[in-house]
C-alpha cells in the first residue's frame, strides 16, 4: 500500500486504511487455458441465454422490478423455503457485504472465521471495522467444529467459513455445521456455499431447525453465469429482512433485468445444470488422479478446483512454468498455502492438456 502522504487528500479518512481483495488475474494476452478463477468448464444453459435474449428489449428502458420477485420466487422454489427467507444481490460478494455491514459489525465483538479461506472476509472485516478472529486450520487443511463450540461465549459476533472452503476444498458435513449452529444459537454463522453444486450438501436443509443460520449462494459457479453477477442468501425471515434493510439504505435496484431472467431461466434447467456439473466432478476426479500420478499431493475437494502440492518442485516456479506455457493457475504466496496451487477443473481435454504442461515443467 502507499504511503499516507502519497494518498489523495480528497479521500475519506477510512479510505487510506483500506486494503482491497485481490481477484485472480484476468489475462488481457491470450491464454491457451485459463484455470485461475474457478469459472465454470461448460457454458451456461442455453435456456438461460435465450431469456437474456428475449428480455434485451425496449424495456430495458424501465427499471427492473426492485423485489427481483421472479427470481426469488425461483430460489424459494428450489431451495424449499419461504420467499421471505431470500435475499438476492449482485453477486455473492455484495451479498456478503451486505451481511458483514447488518449482521456482523458489533463494537468489541470479533468475527470468527478460518486463517485459510477466501481472502475476500478479511477486506470486509477491515472495511466495517470489524476485528477477526482467526481459526487455524489443521494440518490438513479441514475446519475442526471443535474449535468453534466457545465462539459465542468468548464474546463472537458471528462466524463464518466457506463450505466447501476456498481455496483448499475442504467440505464439512451437515452434522458438523449443526454443531456448530447449536452451539452457538445467539450469534449468526454464515455458511458461505459458493462450490456446493460440485458435490456437497447445501446447509439449507437446517434452516427450519437453526434460526441463526444463513447460508450464502451463488450463480456464478454451478450455474456457469460469473459475467451475470447474480447471488443470494437464505436465513430466517427477521434476518432476511434486516438484509433488506441494509440494501434498500444503500441500492433498492439490486438486479437489473437481464440478471433476474437470465438466473431464473437457469435456475429452472434442472437437467443441464445437473449434467454439467456432474461432468466437472468426473473431470476433478481424473484430474485429481493424474496429478498424483505425477507426484503431488492433492487435497480431497467438492469444490470445482483442487489444491496441490508439487513435491519435487517449489509450486511457484511450477506457476510460472506453466504461465510460460500459456495456462493459468492460481498461487497464493502466503503462509502456509505457498507451496501449493488451486487448479480449476476444466474440460476434460483443458485436464489433459495441463497434465502434459506440468509434465514438461518437471523435466
Amino acid at each position: 500500500m502507499p504511503e499516507r502522504d502519497e494518498m489523495s487528500q480528497f479521500w475519506s479518512d477510512h479510505v487510506h486504511a483500506l486494503e482491497p481483495y485481490v481477484p485472480g488475474e484476468q489475462p488481457k494476452e491470450d491464454v491457451l487455458i485459463k484455470l485461475n478463477t474457478n469459472e465454470h468448464a461448460y457454458g451456461p444453459s442455453p435456456r438461460a441465454l435465450s431469456a437474456i435474449q428475449q428480455a434485451a428489449t425496449d424495456d430495458l428502458r424501465l427499471y427492473p422490478t426492485p423485489g427481483s420477485d421472479v427470481l426469488v420466487q425461483a430460489i424459494a422454489t428450489t431451495q424449499r423455503v419461504d420467499p421471505t427467507q431470500v435475499f438476492v444481490g449482485n453477486s455473492s460478494d455484495e451479498v456478503l457485504a451486505h451481511i458483514f455491514n447488518g449482521l456482523l459489525r458489533r463494537a468489541n465483538q470479533p468475527l470468527w472465521l478460518p486463517d485459510i479461506t477466501y481472502s475476500f472476509y478479511k477486506t470486509y472485516c477491515r472495511f466495517n471495522a470489524i476485528a477477526p478472529h482467526y481459526v487455524a486450520l489443521n494440518a490438513r487443511f479441514e475446519i475442526q467444529p471443535s474449535d468453534y463450540m466457545e465462539a459465542q461465549k468468548s464474546g463472537a459476533a458471528g462466524i463464518i467459513f466457506a463450505n466447501p472452503n476456498a481455496p483448499t476444498g475442504h467440505y464439512l458435513d451437515l452434522d458438523a455445521i449443526a454443531e456448530i449452529l447449536q452451539a452457538n444459537a445467539g450469534i449468526p454463522v454464515i455458511v458461505d456455499e459458493a462450490y456446493i453444486d460440485f458435490g456437497g450438501i447445501s446447509a439449507a436443509k437446517l434452516l427450519a431447525e437453526h434460526a441463526n443460520l444463513v447460508v450464502t449462494r451463488t450463480f456464478s459457479k454451478g450455474y456457469a453465469l460469473a459475467g451475470l453477477r447474480v447471488g443470494y442468501a437464505l436465513g430466517n425471515t427477521e434476518i432476511i429482512t434486516g438484509l433488506q434493510r441494509v440494501k434498500d439504505s444503500f441500492n433498492s435496484y439490486p438486479l437489473d433485468r437481464l440478471a433476474q431472467v437470465g438466473a431464473a431461466a437457469a435456475m429452472a434447467d434442472t437437467a443441464y445444470y445437473e449434467k454439467v456439473n456432474q461432468q466437472v466432478i468426473e473431470n476433478r476426479a481424473y484430474l485429481h488422479q493424474g496429478l498424483e500420478q505425477l507426484g503431488y499431493d492433492v487435497l480431497p475437494s467438492k469444490a470445482n478446483f483442487v489444491f496441490a502440492r508439487p513435491l519435487q518442485q517449489g509450486a511457484k516456479e511450477v506457476f510460472l512454468a506453466l504461465r510460460a506455457q500459456g495456462i493459468l493457475v492460481r498461487y497464493f504466496d502466503q503462509p502456509r498455502i505457498n507451496q501449493y496451487l488451486r487448479i480449476t477443473v476444466g474440460t476434460r481435454a483443458q485436464c489433459e492438456a495441463l497434465l502434459e504442461a506440468i509434465k514438461k515443467a518437471t523435466i
